[in-house]
C-alpha cells in the first residue's frame, strides 16, 4: 500500500471519528444566537478564532496526552471506559434534549441587542465545549494511545502528518460553516439542524458504547494475560 493511500485512508478514518463529536452544525446555532449584535467583521473574526483554538486543543490533545496521562497514572482501559460514559452522555443529551438552551440564548441575546458585547465568544464556549468538548478530546487521547502502541502498518512520517491534517481539515470545515452560517440556517432550517444533532446523537451513542467495550475488553484480556 503507498504511503499517500495509507494518509487518505487515516485521514478519513479520523474525519469519520471526529466529525460527529465535533458537530459544526451545533456550533452554528450557537454562534448566531450569540452574535446577534456584533457585525458581520465581528462575526466573521470570532469564526476565524474559534477554528485557531480548535486546531490548538486537538493538537495539544494529542501530543501531550499521553503525558497527562502518565503524570496523572491513567491507564488506557480506563481512559477509554471515561470516553465511551462521555461519549455516550454526550449522545444522549442530542438525542433527548431536556431543554432548548439555544432558545434560552438567543432570546436573551435579542432582550439585550442594546447593549454593545464585546465578549470573545470564540474560545468558549464556541472551540471549547462546543466543538473540542471533553468526548473530542477524550477521543483524541484515546486515539493517540492506540498510535503510539501500535502502527497499524503505517508509514512513520503518515502517523506524524496525519492527525495535524485532521485536526486542520476539522478546524477548516467549522471556519467553512461558521462564515456561511446566515445560508445554512436559511437552507437547512432550525428543524433540519435539529434532525441531524439528533442522528449524530444516535452515532456518538453507539460509538460511546463501542468505546466502552474495548476498555472491558482490554481489561479483561490483561488480566487473563498476567
Amino acid at each position: 500500500m503507498s504511503s499517500l493511500l495509507q494518509l487518505t485512508q487515516v485521514i478519513g478514518v479520523g474525519l469519520v471519528l471526529l466529525l460527529p463529536l465535533a458537530n459544526p452544525l451545533t456550533t452554528v446555532v450557537l454562534l448566531l444566537g450569540l452574535s446577534g449584535n456584533m457585525t458581520t467583521k465581528e462575526r466573521n473574526h470570532q469564526s476565524y478564532m474559534a477554528a485557531v483554538y480548535t486546531f490548538a486543543i486537538m493538537t495539544v490533545a494529542f501530543y501531550a496526552g499521553q503525558w497527562v496521562m502518565n503524570t496523572f497514572g491513567i491507564s488506557i482501559p480506563g481512559l477509554r471506559i471515561a470516553g465511551g460514559l462521555i461519549v455516550a452522555f454526550i449522545g444522549f443529551r442530542m438525542l433527548f434534549p431536556q431543554q432548548n438552551s439555544i432558545d434560552v440564548v438567543i432570546e436573551k441575546n435579542q432582550a439585550q441587542k442594546h447593549v454593545r458585547n464585546e465578549t470573545n465568544i470564540a474560545f468558549v464556549p464556541l472551540a471549547m465545549p462546543s466543538t473540542a468538548g471533553p468526548g473530542t478530546i477524550a477521543m483524541i487521547i484515546s486515539s493517540a494511545s492506540s498510535f503510539y502502541k501500535n502502527s497499524f502498518g503505517l508509514e512513520h512520517w503518515v502517523m506524524l502528518v496525519a492527525p495535524v491534517i485532521i485536526f486542520f481539515v476539522i478546524a477548516l470545515i467549522l471556519w467553512l460553516c461558521l462564515r456561511s452560517s446566515g445560508t445554512i440556517m436559511r437552507l437547512v432550517g432550525k428543524g433540519g439542524i435539529e434532525a441531524i444533532s439528533r442522528l449524530m446523537g444516535f452515532l456518538l451513542v453507539c460509538m460511546g458504547v463501542q468505546f466502552i467495550i474495548n476498555g472491558v475488553l482490554e481489561i479483561v484480556t490483561t488480566h487473563a494475560g498476567v
